[in-house]
């Protein structure tokens, strides 16, 4: 197998998306998010995906990848004519986390809702039952995170022998997590014949292999690799004293614009979240030990605005796609540049400009210049302590500070009173609560996670994404629906009349841009 590669410099001029054959009313559902024309990697990869070819697009994360498999995916099945039938989805579309199924779906279900075709989404961390009532009504396209999926087939809920069109998105993820194994049964189950779109950041050996195995004859377009420059994106380092971060950081954090910090362990970004909400910065955290329901009120409290801050692990590096982050602060630099640039891609989305600050204690300096040689990245380099006039520069005014509502101790039951978990933000910013996930009993915390949760590692998380932690529903990203839905069935996200239950949006809803 030879794929024909195309160079970015070769890659297609923008054209309208009616000129490369998009159906009227996908290109209108397109136009009311707010996307009028294809971007690269979509111009480049449309005319061989629509025309049925199989398809390698590389290109780094915020590039439009979403668009570029979607577009292809709907018309494939709109012309192929085949109704839905019960537990036989016509089209599989595999991620890596539950949080990118979520965002897939919302660019994805309005476009496919457009041409009366449904979609639903499985992954892990809530309860099966609504995703196979959904799945025993019929579905066209199914978006899932690997673990899940493998359990309803294993107990009889989904067959993929008439799956139309497979696609994989951000493969080198799944790779790094180590879900090529059910990756590779998955794509065994559905047909040989079957046309397969492999979307990657990056391309590796582990990726070739499945290139070689699963498309046939594929046209490769690499447009904007993960390792090269973002023009609109600038670089900072800033050395500091081990004394003096956390205030560096907490000016860092408290500007105006959205902000997207990353620290190396969960504990430290519950423990940031926790003190940034208390000194009048609204902050959530995300992290392995959330439920479900916790992840999606946090990351809908930033993505609404109510707070202003997300601190996060790497967990939320590859599938969190909030459009107007405007800074991106690595508080911990990460063990390698693979991950430096997949959070800095948080930031300068779409065109958009955006600033990644790295803060480096003097311990940390030798392994952050190593990270930044690696990544191809010259930072500028600045020496600072709180109140330095660089830290100003980047960050803009400082927003008025919030006073967190006052935590009211409940008295000790027979129980024993009840630990608080999460970032402790007040509940007017989206955080706190009662869990969705399991009915709650007036814990506060803006992410609190169940003890069980809390006890389990970053990695263990991730692996019940792969092994058996699923739940069919997508949300959107507002607050406001994240509230609505969580009293139903113990879920976190709500349904659509156009998704058949579980998983889908409505036409035009979610964030607007390329995903």
């Amino acid at each position: 197998m030879s794929p024909h590669a195309v160079s970015p410099n070769n890659a297609p001029a923008r054209v309208a998306f009616a000129d490369l054959g998009i159906h009227p009313r996908v290109v209108a559902a397109l136009r009311e998010r707010g996307i009028d024309a294809p971007f690269p990697i979509q111009a480049a990869t449309l005319p061989d995906s629509l025309a049925g070819r199989d398809v390698l697009g590389r290109g780094r994360t915020g590039s439009g990848k979403t668009v570029a498999f979607s577009l292809p995916t709907i018309a494939t099945l709109a012309a192929s004519g085949r109704r839905r039938a019960p537990h036989t989805p016509r089209a599989l579309v595999l991620v890596p986390t539950r949080e990118l199924a979520i965002q897939v779906a919302e660019t994805m279900t309005p476009l496919a809702a457009a041409l009366e075709l449904r979609t639903m989404t499985i992954f892990g961390g809530v309860g099966q039952n609504p995703q196979v009532a959904a799945l025993r009504r019929g579905v066209d396209i199914v978006i899932a995170t690997p673990g899940r999926l493998e359990d309803l087939i294993g107990q009889g809920h989904v067959r993929l022998g008439d799956v139309e069109v497979t696609v994989l998105d951000e493969a080198d993820h799944m790779a790094d997590l180590g879900f090529l194994p059910a990756v590779k049964r998955l794509l065994d189950a559905t047909p040989r014949d079957g046309q397969r779109l492999l979307f990657s950041a990056t391309l590796d050996n582990a990726i070739d292999q499945l290139v070689k195995r699963y498309l046939h004859n594929p046209v490769t377009h690499s447009v904007d690799s993960a390792a090269s420059p973002v023009p609109a994106m600038t670089h900072h380092l800033f050395n500091v004293s081990r004394d003096n971060k956390p205030a560096v950081v907490r000016e860092l954090v408290a500007g105006q614009g959205r902000t997207l910090a990353f620290t190396r362990t969960k504990h430290a970004a519950k423990k940031l979240a926790k003190q940034l909400t208390a000194s009048g910065i609204p902050a959530v955290d995300l992290h392995g030990n959330l439920s479900q329901s916790a992840r999606q009120r946090n990351l809908a409290a930033f993505s609404d605005g109510s707070s202003r801050v997300l601190v996060a692990t790497d967990i939320a590096a590859r599938g969190i796609h909030v459009d107007g982050v405007s800074l991106v602060v690595h508080v911990d630099p990460p063990a390698e540049h693979k991950a430096y640039l997949h959070r800095s891609g948080r930031t300068a989305r779409a065109g958009a400009e955006g600033v990644v600050v790295t803060v480096s204690t003097p311990e940390e300096r030798g392994d952050t210049r190593t990270l930044m040689r690696q990544a191809g990245i010259k930072p500028t380099a600045v020496d600072v302590a709180p109140g330095h006039p660089a830290i100003g520069d980047l960050t803009g005014p400082a927003a008025d500070l919030v006073t967190p509502a006052p935590v009211v101790e409940k008295p000790a039951n027979g129980n024993g009173s009840r630990g608080r978990g999460g970032s402790g933000a007040p509940r007017q910013q989206g955080g706190a609560g009662r869990s969705s996930a399991g009915g709650g009993r007036g814990r506060s915390g803006s992410s609190q996670s169940s003890r069980s949760q809390s006890s389990r590692s970053e990695s263990s998380s991730r692996q019940q994404d792969s092994r058996g932690q699923g739940g069919g529903q997508g949300g959107r990203s507002s607050g406001s629906q994240q509230r609505s839905s969580s009293a139903r069935r113990g879920s976190s996200q709500g349904t659509s009349r156009s998704g058949g239950g579980i998983a889908a949006f409505s036409a035009g809803r979610g964030s607007r841009g390329p995903r």
